[in-house]
C-alpha cells in the first residue's frame, strides 16, 4: 500500500513537471476537499479557504520540483501547504487588525491636533499602545477595549460593563487621558533619549 501511494504521488509529480494538465485536475479532485477543510478550519472563513485551496493548487502547478516523494506523501506535503498558507493569513489579518485598532486608539488619544501623533509609525504607535494599555486599571481597560478595539458604543460599553452610561462615559474619558498621558510620556522620553 505504501510503496504504491509513493509510486503514485512520484507519477503525478513528473506528470506535473511535464506540463501535463490532466495531473492537475486529478490532484485537485483528489485533494481539493482535504485542502480547502483544512484551510477552513484554520481561517473559519469559506472564501479564505476556497482562495488558499486555489492558491495551493497554483503553487503545485508551478513549482512541482517543490515536493519531494522521498520525503513523504502528495497528501501530506499538501495538507502541510495548506496548513501554512491558512496560518500566515491568519496572522496577517490579526496584525493587520491589532495595527488598525491601535492606530485608531491612538489617533483618538491624539485628535486634538498634537503633532506627536503625526510623527509615530503604525508599528510604533501599536506597541506604546499595548504598553499603556496593560499599565491601565484593568476597568479602564477594559472600557477602552470594548469601546474602541471591539467597537461598542459607550451605551453597549455601560451594558456590558453593568454599570449606568455615565459611569461608562466617564470611564472612556478618563481611559483616554491615561493613555494620553501615558502615550505622551513615551514619546517625551524617547525624544529626550535621542
Amino acid at each position: 500500500m505504501f510503496q504504491q501511494r509513493a509510486t503514485d504521488d512520484a507519477n503525478s509529480r513528473d506528470r506535473l513537471v511535464h506540463g501535463d494538465e490532466t495531473a492537475l485536475i486529478d490532484l485537485h479532485e483528489r485533494f481539493s476537499s482535504l485542502v480547502y477543510t483544512i484551510a477552513v478550519r484554520v481561517t473559519r472563513d469559506s472564501t479564505a479557504a476556497e482562495d488558499i485551496t486555489q492558491e495551493v493548487f497554483l503553487a503545485v502547478w508551478q513549482r512541482p520540483h517543490d515536493f519531494q516523494p522521498d520525503r513523504g506523501s502528495l497528501r501530506g506535503w499538501l495538507a502541510m501547504m495548506a496548513h501554512r498558507r491558512a496560518v500566515d493569513l491568519v496572522r496577517r489579518e490579526e496584525a493587520h487588525r491589532r495595527t488598525n485598532l491601535a492606530v485608531r486608539l491612538y489617533d483618538a488619544t491624539f485628535s486634538r491636533g498634537d503633532p506627536v501623533g503625526e510623527q509615530v509609525s503604525d508599528e510604533d504607535a501599536a506597541a506604546r499602545l499595548a504598553e499603556a494599555l496593560k499599565a491601565l486599571p484593568e476597568r479602564l481597560c477594559r472600557a477602552i477595549t470594548l469601546a474602541y478595539l471591539e467597537g461598542h458604543t459607550y451605551r453597549e460599553v455601560a451594558v456590558v460593563l453593568g454599570v449606568p452610561e455615565g459611569t461608562a462615559k466617564s470611564q472612556l474619558r478618563e481611559g483616554l487621558r491615561r493613555l494620553a498621558e501615558a502615550l505622551r510620556e513615551t514619546h517625551t522620553g524617547e525624544v529626550e533619549g535621542r
